[in-house]
């Protein structure tokens, strides 16, 4: 849904970092579906764990899987030669410093340099709501927002090194981007739920996976913002087709919830599951959901499903794909889908 009429670059050549990852397929799916000629890096083309990238409509067409390695200069130059566009997603998740840091920062510098080299029109940086929220010194009365960044001294005193990692990856990309003359966007998705493309569980997956399984017996007294991943790939796409260069970051979130409140609606949805209905700390005040703004994503059109139907669709999507058994339950819940 282009913005003011405009066409969409329907026929063009995209490179999109990580293919196989989780927000990363679903990008594939919707350039497929709209016309574009995708070359996805992955580790190994030939590796089953990709094998769903080749099932997608359009992929026999146009789908080129490029062995690359983001700390490898000249396999990262060799797929984005000849692109119109990169999507950048590929980053390491974990809170190993030495395995989220030195490789998300110079895996982002290699794909800027090596975009730059071929000229492409516009790079979209797939970042977090890690880079940006982490700040124990916002006032609860901030809207968190694109202006708002993480707190690098506090991620590193809490050792939290995937916020930590994600945060120089993106300023790292911007410092690039500016010396090189790169057209560059990011997208700040928040914990990202929605149906699984790829066979293998991600981490995001597993934050709801535990409430279902029993290995959760009580819920945090935190908070959480969510968003579909559907939702995410098409606002990556959107920021990519819009005529405007000036794009700065793009918050992507749907709601704010507590722990507790998705456990409630997963326990309305899908009741046959031991689902927590305990707060592991409930001596202590309930924490309170920050508000936010995704008024710029709005603006390009995109309409977020609400929360209810992403955790609908991630159970869904945990059975079909064999991760999640199916108990018998009294009767079927019915929700609208997206």
């Amino acid at each position: 849904m282009p913005v003011d009429g405009d066409a969409p670059v329907y026929g063009q050549t995209v490179c999109v970092t990580g293919a196989g990852g989780f927000i990363a397929s679903w990008i594939v799916k919707l350039l497929l579906e709209r016309g574009y000629t995708v070359k996805g890096t992955v580790r190994n083309p030939e590796d089953p764990k990709n094998g769903h990238l080749k099932e997608l409509e359009g992929a026999k067409e146009r789908l080129i899987l490029c062995k690359a390695d983001l700390l490898d200069y000249e396999s990262i130059k060799l797929a984005i030669g000849g692109c119109d566009g990169v999507f950048h997603t590929a980053s390491p998740v974990t809170d190993d410093p030495e395995k989220m840091v030195e490789p998300a920062v110079n895996g982002t510098r290699n794909v800027i340099i090596a975009a730059s080299e071929a000229k492409v029109r516009r790079v979209v940086f797939t970042s977090s709501i890690g880079a940006v929220h982490m700040d124990p010194n916002r006032s609860p009365d901030v809207v968190v927002d694109e202006s708002c960044w993480s707190n690098l001294d506090f991620c590193k005193n809490t050792k939290n090194w995937y916020c930590y990692g994600k945060a120089v990856a993106e300023q790292a990309a911007w410092e690039v981007a500016k010396e090189k003359g790169v057209d560059l966007a990011v997208v700040c998705p928040v914990l990202t739920l929605g149906p699984l493309l790829q066979s293998n569980l991600n981490a995001s997956i597993v934050h709801v996976l535990k409430y279902l399984t029993g290995s959760a017996k009580t819920y945090a007294n935190s908070v959480q913002a969510y968003v579909h991943v559907r939702d995410v790939a098409l606002a990556h796409i959107l920021v990519f087709e819009s005529p405007s260069s000036s794009f700065g970051r793009y918050l992507c979130a749907e709601s704010v919830l507590h722990r507790g409140e998705v456990c409630d609606i997963l326990a309305k949805y899908f009741p046959e599951y031991p689902i927590p209905t305990k707060c592991s700390d409930e001596a202590s005040p309930r924490a309170q959901p920050y508000r936010f703004s995704n008024q710029k994503l709005k603006d390009l059109g995109l309409e977020f499903t609400p929360v209810k139907q992403c955790l609908y669709d991630t159970v869904k999507s945990l059975q079909e794909k064999g991760h999640l058994s199916v108990p018998p339950r009294r009767e079927e819940t019915v929700v609208s889908h997206y």
